[in-house]
């Protein structure tokens, strides 16, 4: 397929650069002027959506989104899918669909899960929102690209998952801060709490895989030092969209709303920069 690639910061970068990899002709373009081994490079954005079968965007927030779409979506060929990968707010999503669709493009948003480690392996999740037909011609790229694409629904559907998936990640790993924190206090080791907690009743992904204590369970951050492998900055991002959604719905969420009051605090002191899973030493 010829694609054009928009966004090629930490996830869009190794995102492309597998596709090339897959034989695909990626033209691609980042306002940043990165470059990508295999890809050639566009002078704009709108120079590397013209007359392409799929354009995917990884971009920052839902404002850029717009802003991208608006001068892309004109260029695109009859019958091209737009798949935005971004993490955004749900009504920029939503916006970026109608304009698409006004075009007469197939288009789908698709979040993803698995930070720059899956995009470099290849074994990311897209969450995906659109219609059958969109899903269908994007679902090539996507095997590709990760390991596994769940259709969540129409227009907009991939962004809701995507926020709730990681608010309940937020809430959870500040959880998992907790325990360990009040584990060591009380004498008890940290391997000592993983051994129970994680064939146990407390067990979750942010203790038995991304443990936050150096040295406990499969290597994460906290072994190199909280080096970001999904940054506080991101996550508070996330959580901060989860409570714009909420607020739209007039969804209760006591826990998300304190989730992202104390990430916003950890990001204002010591934890911008770091891993999310570094909260266990604010806690500490």
């Amino acid at each position: 397929m010829k694609i054009g690639f928009i966004g090629l910061g930490n996830m869009g970068a190794p995102m492309a650069a597998n596709l090339v990899k897959a034989g695909h002709d990626v033209t691609a373009y980042d306002v940043a002027d990165i470059r990508v081994e295999g890809t050639s490079a566009a002078g704009s954005a709108a120079d590397a959506a013209a007359g392409r079968d799929a354009v995917i965007t990884m971009l920052p927030n839902g404002e850029i989104l717009r802003a991208v779409y608006a001068e892309i979506v004109p260029v695109g060929a009859p019958g091209s899918v737009f798949i935005d990968c971004s993490t955004v707010d749900v009504d920029s999503a939503r916006a970026a669909h109608a304009m698409a669709g006004k075009q007469g493009l197939l288009s789908i948003d698709a979040p993803v899960s698995g930070g720059v480690g899956g995009a470099a392996a290849g074994t990311l999740t897209f969450m995906a929102g659109g219609s059958d037909e969109a899903f269908a011609k994007a679902a090539p790229l996507f095997e590709i690209m990760g390991k596994k694409a769940v259709h969540c629904g129409d227009a907009g559907a991939g962004q809701s998952a995507k926020i709730c998936n990681n608010m309940l990640l937020g809430i959870s790993m500040i959880g998992a801060c907790e325990a360990f924190a009040l584990a060591e206090k009380l004498g008890l080791s940290a391997q000592s709490l993983f051994d129970v907690v994680s064939t146990s009743s407390g067990s979750c992904w942010s203790v038995n895989a991304y443990c936050p204590v150096p040295g406990v369970g499969p290597q994460s951050p906290a072994d190199n030092g909280y080096k970001p492998g999904f940054a506080a900055d991101l996550m508070l991002k996330d959580l901060k969209l989860s409570q714009q959604a909420a607020e739209s719905v007039a969804a209760r969420t006591p826990m998300g709303a304190r989730a992202t009051e104390l990430y916003a605090e950890f990001v204002a002191g010591e934890g911008k920069g770091r891993d999310f899973s570094a909260m266990i030493e604010r806690l500490k």
